[in-house]
This record gives C-alpha cells, sequence and structure tokens, in this order.
C-alpha cells in the first residue's frame, strides 16, 4: 500500500492516529439529558430488550436466507460479476478507467438495485434512490504483508453528529431510538436522512454526498484474510446498541483475563447493566472529526471478536456494498500472496446537496483538479492526454454522463429539480 493511503487512514480513525481519546467537553453530557428527557424508563426497559435480542441473534447470524430479507436485515450485500472480470482487472492497468469503472451501465443498474430498497413516506422528499450519482472517490492497492491499513471496527458518516441537534437530529433519524422504541428504527427511511448533517468537524476524508450505500468494486482475486472487508451483518439493533451505549455503565465491573464463560454472561446480563446516575460526557468511541469506532471493551455486547465476518472470495468484477450505517473493518494484515485491489464506488441518490457536490465535482474534473473532498493534491491538470469531457462521451452512455453531471436530466422524472444544480 502507498504510504499515503496509511497517512490518510490516520487522519481517519484515531485507533490508526496514535493519538489518546479525549474526553469530550460538558455539553455532550447535557446533550445526552436532552435526547431522553422524560424517556428515561422507556430507554432503560428497551436496552434490556435490546441486550436480550442481541444475546440470541449473535449465534444465528450465519443463517441464510432470500436475498431480500437478509439485504435488509444485515445491510450488506455481494453482486457478482457487475462487470465483466476481464475489464474490471483492466481498469487498474487503463489511464482512463479510473471514472469508465463507476460510469458502466451494470454498476448503475446494479446501483439501482441496491437503492431501491430505502424508501421515504414523504412524497414530496426531496429524493430519488433510483437515480445514481457519481461520487469520485479512491483506488486501494494493498500489497500482501501490508499491517498498515489495519482499520478495526468503525462506521462512517461521522460519529458524535449522531446524538447531536445539528447534526443527525436535523432529520431525526434515530429519534425512536431516543424515545425508548429502537424496534421500531428503520435504517431504510431515506427522507429523514436528507437534512442530516454527517460532518460537523470537518473531518479529513468526509464524504460530502449521502451515501445510501459504501461500496467497491473488486480489481482483484481476494479472499479472507488476504487484506479485504469484514463486516457486522447486523444492521437495525447494532445501530442501536451503539447508540445507546453512552447512556449505560456496568453495575460490576468486567471480569479480568480468560475468564470463564459464565462469569462473561453476567457482565453482559441486562440485569449488570444501569442508566448513568448523573448522565456523563463519555461517548464511547467517539471523538468529533473522525469516524466512529467500536472495540469489544467498549461495546461488548456486540462481541465483535466473534462476529465480524469476513465477505467471501471477491474476483475482478464483483461489487461489493453495505449500509451506511453497517459496522466494517479490514483484515489487521494481508495475508495472501497477491495483491488486494478494490475502487471505491458508493451509492449515491439525487438530492440538493449531492447534486451540489456533482456540480462542482465537474468543474474540478474539467479543470483537471482532485474533487472538493480531496484538496491539498496537485492532481492532472498538467498531465498531457489526461481524461476529459470528450473522452467520456466517446467510451460511455447517457446515463453514465448524467450521473457525472455532464448531460441534462430530464426534468420530468420524479423529484428532480430545476435547481439541483446539474441542468
Amino acid at each position: 500500500m502507498h504510504i499515503s493511503q496509511v497517512q490518510t487512514a490516520s487522519l481517519l480513525f484515531v485507533s490508526l492516529s496514535g493519538a489518546k481519546e479525549k474526553a469530550l467537553p460538558p455539553i455532550f453530557a447535557a446533550q445526552k439529558r436532552r435526547l431522553i428527557a422524560g424517556h428515561e424508563d422507556q430507554v432503560k426497559k428497551s436496552w434490556d430488550r435490546l441486550l436480550c435480542t442481541l444475546r440470541d441473534e449473535v449465534d444465528i447470524q450465519a443463517a441464510p436466507s432470500r436475498f431480500q430479507d437478509e439485504l435488509r436485515k444485515r445491510g450488506v450485500a455481494v453482486v457478482r460479476g457487475v462487470i465483466p472480470e476481464g475489464e474490471a482487472r483492466a481498469y487498474k492497468e487503463e489511464f482512463e478507467a479510473y471514472m469508465r469503472a463507476r460510469l458502466h451501465p451494470h454498476m448503475l443498474q446494479t446501483q439501482k438495485f441496491l437503492m431501491s430498497f430505502w424508501h421515504s413516506p414523504a412524497e414530496d422528499a426531496l429524493i430519488s434512490p433510483i437515480h445514481p450519482l457519481t461520487y469520485a472517490d479512491r483506488l486501494r492497492i494493498r500489497q500482501p504483508g501490508d499491517a498498515g491499513f489495519a482499520l478495526g471496527p468503525h462506521v462512517d458518516g461521522g460519529s458524535v453528529e449522531r446524538w447531536e441537534d445539528n447534526g443527525y437530529g436535523l432529520g431525526q433519524v434515530y429519534q425512536c431510538i431516543w424515545e425508548g422504541r429502537w424496534e421500531e428504527y428503520d435504517p431504510w427511511e431515506a427522507g429523514c436522512r436528507v437534512p442530516a448533517v454527517v460532518d460537523l468537524y470537518n473531518g479529513a476524508g468526509a464524504c460530502s454526498m449521502f451515501r445510501m450505500f459504501q461500496g467497491w468494486l473488486g480489481m482483484s482475486h481476494t479472499g479472507p484474510r488476504e487484506g479485504t472487508l469484514l463486516v457486522k451483518p447486523l444492521l437495525s439493533m447494532a445501530t442501536a446498541y451503539y447508540l445507546l451505549r453512552p447512556f449505560f455503565e456496568p453495575i460490576a465491573p468486567a471480569p479480568a483475563g480468560n475468564c470463564s464463560r459464565l462469569a462473561m454472561d453476567t457482565y453482559l446480563d441486562p440485569t449488570n447493566w444501569r442508566l448513568e446516575a448523573s448522565l456523563s460526557s463519555k461517548m464511547e468511541g467517539d471523538t468529533p472529526g473522525y469516524s466512529q469506532d467500536l472495540t469489544d471493551i467498549w461495546h461488548p455486547h456486540l462481541r465483535l471478536d466473534q462476529t465480524m465476518v469476513h465477505i467471501p472470495r471477491i474476483a475482478p468484477g464483483d461489487y461489493v456494498a453495505w449500509h451506511c450505517d453497517t459496522i466494517h473493518s479490514v483484515d489487521k494484515v494481508h495475508q495472501g500472496r497477491g495483491e488486494s485491489s478494490v475502487l471505491y464506488i458508493p451509492a449515491c441518490p439525487i438530492t440538493e446537496d449531492n447534486a451540489q457536490y456533482v456540480r462542482r465535482q465537474r468543474e474540478d474534473f474539467s479543470n483537471g483538479v482532485p474533487p472538493p473532498d480531496f484538496p491539498g493534491v496537485v492532481g492532472e491538470s498538467g498531465h498531457i492526454g489526461r481524461t476529459t469531457k470528450d473522452d467520456l462521451t466517446r467510451l460511455t452512455h447517457e446515463l453514465g454522463l448524467r450521473s457525472l453531471g455532464l448531460e441534462k436530466w430530464d426534468l420530468e422524472e420524479k423529484n428532480l429539480k430545476p435547481d439541483n444544480g446539474l441542468c
């Protein structure tokens, strides 16, 4: 892996930066009190129900079922052969292919299919999940033996923003969880995500677009323990857990060392956990400007050491996608023999903010400079023969050009407005 990737990762994750987690200011204690004010009893009862359900769920994660049901519950999908293997492998070697992969008709159709799992009960919600927009993201090439890109379990899309009124609170994304009704939380409701702000602290590498799914396109043959992805294939319950965790504390501390199964079960039992008597500012795994980190010490009921699972073996052209709230990590060490190469391609719907980002991205592409989320790099403005709009027009199709803002959208289509910046 190139050194710049290690440096970039250290800016995104406290666990790789070498910095120690700092105590958050008292305003977060006040925010925690506001979130559950008047619902303390309901939240405690909901926490007990959640712990009991999680205890049962960790034992059945590997059980197969229908794709649609499992995707809604697990939030992770592998779609085989989205792009022909030979073509996908060649993307890493072709000069102009860094855009062509994202604009491939099969890629856009796959993203459209995955985003159809989202819904919005509000007919006037300014979002269209059936029209993918292209977000120019990174390329990762991880060499055998690499241990520098060892991202632990985490969730992207900010950290403390999930609890803040002017973050995810703007869309009341998690309101039912704060009221003790986590069973009613719908991670697939799209309308509430539109006003949410996921980056209040200008985090390095934060994504300015709303991604319904994070994802990448495989460009090499890669299997478990070969520098690949691991996921926690449990969506709504895991989300409810790491959101409620800062409100609770154990009565008896965690057993030390290699304890017995009985000792650990006693520690994890709901009767050993209580709502903080005086809500503190502690927010396990949260640091402003970074992603949400999770560990077995901070989040013991998730049993991350046992339940983070590898995605299956991937071939060039396979597309891996995971819901934007999904806990995920990567292999600590690449133990394979060949490189592990992926092209990050998230699935992004049309929203006003997304469209405005694509408009700026289009301008930067025309000028040969990095897009807005990737400042501080020289870019390709001085490169002879760099890819231009004319090249993409010749090599791709209208839908692909529209997704990049290079062609106009049909304004008669549902939820497309004249002021979306793409006209």
